[in-house]
């Protein structure tokens, strides 16, 4: 090692531990019919989602001729899921 440098941390020839945890993508705990509305946000056939409730959206789709799924409004008239896109939280 030349004068002055510092190494720092583990050596290159170490081999690191794998993490034996197993970590549940965040998507797995949502409900059958959140999911279903989530890839309905992220459908970008429907036009932009950002500003506009899923109803709105829906709505506005439908009156453009965009033929959104009916099985969307369906699940959007029940109290099981929420109305707001899922990019809300992102204002």
């Amino acid at each position: 090692m030349k004068k002055g440098i510092l190494r720092r941390g583990p050596s290159k020839s170490k081999s690191r531990k794998k993490s034996k945890v197993v970590v549940k993508p965040p998507e797995d705990d949502y409900s059958v019919e959140e999911k279903i509305l989530r890839e309905f946000d992220k459908n970008m056939k429907y036009g932009p989602c950002i500003g506009l409730n899923r109803v709105e959206r829906w709505l506005r789709a439908h009156k453009m001729g965009l033929n959104p799924p009916q099985e969307i409004m369906i699940l959007l008239q029940t109290d099981k899921v929420q109305t707001k896109c899922m990019w809300d939280r992102f204002k």
